[in-house]
This record gives C-alpha cells, sequence and structure tokens, in this order.
C-alpha cells in the first residue's frame, strides 16, 4: 500500500509544480525611459523569464546619457548569452549606443527615440506636433525634467490602472537635462537587426515623431493601439515582440 501512496503524491507533486521551459540561447537587456524605473518591466521579465529567457533589467539614473549607456554596458557584460537589447522611450537613446557592443544582436525600440549620430532627446523633440497628437506635458525644476504630476496618468500612463498610475507619478524619477540634451556618437540600428513598436496613443512622443524614427531605422515595426507605458499596459504584446527579435528562435 505504501509504494501505491508514495507514487500518488509523487503524481500530484509534478502535476502541481509547472514544467520550466528549457533556457534559450540569448539573453534579454531591458533598458527603462526617463521618469520611471526598471521596476515597470515586472509583468514582462515574468513572461519571458518563464519562456525560458535569462532577462536582466538595467537600473540607470537618467542623469547623463554616458553613465547611462556605461550602467547598460556593465550589465550586457553579465549576460550569459547573445544579447536582445531593448529600450523603451529616452532608453532607445541609450541602446542605440550601447547596442554597438559585439555581444548585442538585435535592438527593440518601445515608443522610443531612435537617434542618428549627432542627435539629442533635444533635437528629436523640436519639430512640431501633428495634429490630433499630443507630446509631454513637462515642467523643468531646476537642471531636472519631470512629466507634470496631475497629467501624468493620461499622458504617461494611459491604459495603465488608475491607482498604479497615481503612484508612478508620485513616484518621478528626475530626469537630468544632461542626458536630455547629449547627442549620440554611435548609431547601433544601422548595424543590428531592429524592431520598433509603435504606440498609437501616445501622448508623451507623438505617433507621427515615432514612425518617422522607425522608419529611418529600417525596422520591422507594429504598431499597437497603446499608450506610451505599453509594457506595463500591454505586457504579453509587449513580450511577444521582444521574443520576435529572437534570431535563434526555431518554434
Amino acid at each position: 500500500m505504501k509504494p501505491l501512496i508514495s507514487a500518488l503524491v509523487a503524481m500530484s507533486i509534478a502535476t502541481a509544480v509547472p514544467a520550466v521551459a528549457a533556457e534559450k540561447t540569448v539573453s534579454i537587456v531591458l533598458v527603462h525611459g526617463a521618469f520611471v524605473d526598471g521596476s515597470g518591466w515586472k509583468d514582462t521579465y515574468d513572461i519571458l523569464s518563464n519562456a525560458g529567457y535569462e532577462v536582466l533589467v538595467v537600473q540607470q539614473p537618467t542623469i547623463s546619457l554616458r553613465d547611462d549607456v556605461a550602467e547598460t554596458e556593465r550589465v550586457i557584460a553579465k549576460a550569459r548569452h547573445p544579447v536582445i537589447l531593448v529600450g523603451h522611450s529616452y532608453g532607445g537613446m541609450v541602446i542605440t549606443e550601447a547596442g554597438d557592443n559585439p555581444k548585442v544582436q538585435s535592438l527593440v525600440y518601445l515608443a522610443a527615440y531612435a537617434p542618428d549620430a549627432g542627435e539629442s532627446v533635444s533635437t528629436l523633440s523640436e519639430g512640431s506636433v501633428p495634429a490630433g497628437e499630443q507630446k509631454g506635458p513637462l515642467v523643468v525644476e531646476g537642471n531636472f525634467i519631470f512629466v507634470d504630476r496631475d497629467k501624468f496618468p493620461t499622458s504617461f500612463a494611459g491604459g495603465v490602472d488608475a491607482a498604479t498610475a497615481r503612484f508612478m507619478a508620485a513616484a518621478q524619477l528626475p530626469f537630468g537635462l544632461q542626458a536630455v540634451q547629449s547627442k549620440v556618437d554611435r548609431v547601433a540600428w544601422k548595424t543590428k537587426p531592429t524592431y520598433y513598436m509603435v504606440t498609437m496613443e501616445d501622448h508623451i512622443i507623438p505617433p507621427t515623431w515615432l514612425r518617422t524614427m522607425a522608419k529611418r531605422s529600417g525596422a520591422k515595426v507594429t504598431e499597437i493601439k497603446s499608450g506610451h507605458a505599453v509594457m506595463l499596459s500591454h505586457p504579453r504584446e509587449v513580450a511577444a515582440f521582444i521574443r520576435s527579435a529572437d534570431t535563434s528562435a526555431t518554434e
């Protein structure tokens, strides 16, 4: 009788524990944008990790572009495999430079700046806003920029649940003017496979600007009906898009 009970217990344990996906041969490095930190990647991180990817999250201070690139390259160096480098918003500036690292196999831009050499967030934001579109309601405080706290939930966090959006507005990280004004020297999208997700309801970077940068980079483009914080409002779609950049995938 005891062997039968033991076998039943073993079977119940086996069925209760979900199968762990085999480790993929590609690592994913996630780079957040301005005003937020790496915790915004939580849902995307979980989905990709459960799919078998090594996922690393950069926590860059967004005060200086050079420091943010250096921190991203430090994380890239820790990855066990070739890297898919993902950047959201200002994170696109960072991955454009850091993506020049030979360990990076492809780039993924999510509602992100994709600069050419000599361009900065500041120069890319000088164009007129197309009719019917919006750009971020920004407030300058000394040497830092923030999103207007009252407008943050609808401008930055459209589509995110209200309580989370209010917290994000209150917990904003300062975005340094030095990071805003620094120009990119290296342009990885000119030599690496590039993927770009355009957020069609973006109220921080106008969708027309996003489409222009995506087209110029020669990226494989998808559009999604989402606000700026797409990794929070649509983590499954974001994770699937990132996985599409895995050129080693056979499934």
